[in-house]
């Protein structure tokens, strides 16, 4: 009984440990055939685009549809690049004109890896291209930069001359012809640009200057003549304004001694009708009766007294003087 016993321990105990055995293999196979799996797949995203490579040397074409790939695993490695439109800001840097003039120049530009397989070769990495793009858009920058004149960098295009408020004067007129402009040296500097980085597997799809900046010596020099343009300005304006206003006011006197003189006309005229017509009032009343004559020469007389007489007049009249009768009347 005993031995039947020991003997179905010992089997079940064997049976155990086989049962333990398939288990722990099935786990590690499990675990290997994920690992491979894992090893053999990637995935790819939108903005992504792939280069596998075995041993280091690319293999195929590059992979830029998105989705679950496979390659092999342990021998084959992925490359991922970017696909979006990339961003390059540029340094700023003093560079010189066409004219001997000190211009800080700060650009930016916006590329693309159009073929990552050109570009792994060429690259290998988005730092290098980082480092290349430096060189190729900073070197041509400032190539373009040095075959033009200031105005040619900082304008676009020409100005259409203004009235500056000042007769026969035009804001604009002075300034210098501009040929090619700041948006055609951009334009160029980018065509230039992407002749060197194709090569790369790159293109610049925009450059553009930020901020152009004058020299502090050049800067003082241009804000010194606006300056003095703006004063020029202003003392033309202000000599007009004299001129003007001697103008409004010739004419204001002209206009004033113009209406004195009517004014003037025009009271004598009165005056002389009112004269006139006191006197035919005078001389209807001296015509009616003898004592209305009387009086008539009496009010006469005594005007003229007032108006040919003073308090420092001496007279010498004869006794039959007009004059005198009256004066004889008063003693």
């Amino acid at each position: 009984m005993f031995y039947l016993f020991y003997k179905c321990n010992y089997h079940s105990k064997k049976q155990l440990k086989m049962d333990n055995k398939k288990t722990i293999i099935g786990l590690v196979l499990g675990f290997v055939v994920l690992f491979l799996f894992a090893q053999s797949t990637y995935i790819v995203n939108e903005t992504e685009q792939v280069v596998v490579t075995q041993f280091g040397k690319p293999v195929g074409n590059a992979i830029t549809t998105p989705g679950m790939k496979f390659k092999l695993p342990f021998f084959q490695d992925t490359h991922f690049f970017d696909k979006r439109y990339l961003e390059w800001d540029g340094d700023p840097n003093q560079l010189t004109t066409k004219d001997k003039k000190y211009i800080f120049v700060d650009t930016y530009a916006r590329w693309q890896i159009i073929d990552p397989l050109q570009f792994y070769k060429r690259m290998n990495n988005e730092r290098g291209a980082y480092t290349r793009l430096d060189d190729i858009l900073d070197g041509q920058t400032r190539n373009y930069i040095a075959k033009h004149n200031i105005e040619e960098t900082v304008r676009t295009s020409n100005r259409t001359p203004v009235s500056s408020g000042i007769i026969g004067e035009m804001i604009g007129d002075s300034l210098t012809t501009i040929k090619t402009g700041r948006h055609k040296i951009q334009e160029m500097i980018q065509v230039a640009a992407n002749e060197q980085a194709k090569e790369l597997g790159v293109v610049i799809l925009d450059f553009r200057f930020k901020r152009i900046d004058y020299e502090e010596k050049v800067k003082t020099q241009v804000y010194e003549r606006m300056k003095s343009e703006r004063y020029r300005i202003a003392d033309k304006f202000k000599s007009e304004g004299q001129g003007e206003a001697s103008r409004i006011n010739g004419e204001k006197d002209r206009e004033l001694r113009s209406i004195v003189s009517e004014a003037y006309k025009t009271a004598e005229e009165i005056k002389g009708k009112a004269d006139g017509e006191a006197a035919g009032i005078y001389a209807k009343a001296y015509d009616k009766t003898p004592r209305a004559r009387e009086l008539y020469g009496f009010m006469k007389s005594m005007e003229t007294y007032e108006k040919t007489f003073d308090g420092q007049t001496h007279i010498i009249l004869s006794t039959d003087s007009e004059f005198y009768k009256y004066l004889q009347g008063m003693n």
